[in-house]
């Protein structure tokens, strides 16, 4: 199954799509990273102000090692910035602070599909750990005709979560990123081409999750497709 033409078709066309997007990411963000934001505020000053103008206060906006893991932890109520944004007192970093105050407002206003995403992320990562088991069985081990059926037919269950998990993850993000533009644009936080600089920078981060999610939903129809086929 793994080295059909159809499956490598697959997993090649979406890895290289998933290249290409993050790449176009990284240059926008390193490029949008150097250009100062009028008001001189940094990553960190945008995220406490968006946190105090939505009257959330029991939210930290705390520093995160890396580059781009930036993310709002709803479990532990942070907003975790990378040094670059957290410091950082530039167009890309405010519109990354804004976006994931914008999940932190989501969150405080009982946005359901945010709800439902977190809901779902340890049937994801039992998903994931089931079709892992799999793949390497299938792999190693003389599977029966039977046996690859039953397999097939617990990849697909797995990847119907993880393929969910990728769709809800889709308005999650998008609201999340018009939040963030909103509260920009009306502030004045940005303004002219520091608005539409920051639309762009968030833009190419919500093709992130488009990319993942078309990639979940191939693979998905893919293993239907072959279950099926070999019940005919």
């Amino acid at each position: 199954m793994f080295y059909d033409p159809v499956y490598m078709a697959i997993v090649v066309v979406f890895l290289l799509a998933g290249f290409i997007v993050q790449a176009r990411l990284r240059s926008v963000f390193s490029r949008y990273g150097q250009i100062p934001l009028r008001l001189g505020l940094t990553g960190k000053q945008v995220a406490e102000r968006m946190l105090r103008d939505n009257a959330i206060s029991d939210v930290k906006v705390m520093s995160a090692e890396g580059r781009l893991t930036d993310h709002y932890n709803p479990a532990e109520k942070t907003i975790n910035l990378s040094p670059d944004v957290y410091n950082g007192a530039t167009i890309s970093a405010a519109a990354v602070a804004a976006h994931e105050c914008g999940h932190a407002v989501q969150h405080a206003t009982g946005y359901q599909a945010l709800q439902l995403r977190s809901k779902l992320v340890p049937f994801v990562q039992f998903a994931s750990m089931a079709m892992n088991f799999i793949y390497i069985a299938m792999i190693f081990l003389a599977f029966s005709y039977a046996l690859v059926n039953q397999a097939l037919l617990v990849i697909i269950i797995a990847q119907s979560v993880v393929t969910l998990f990728a769709l809800i993850t889709l308005p999650v993000e998008f609201d999340a990123s018009r939040r963030a533009l909103a509260w920009l644009k009306n502030t004045g936080v940005s303004y002219g081409e520091e608005q539409e600089k920051a639309e762009t920078a968030l833009r190419w981060a919500a093709m992130t999750y488009l990319v993942a999610a078309l990639a979940a939903v191939a693979q998905l129809l893919y293993f239907i497709m072959r279950f099926s086929g070999r019940r005919e």
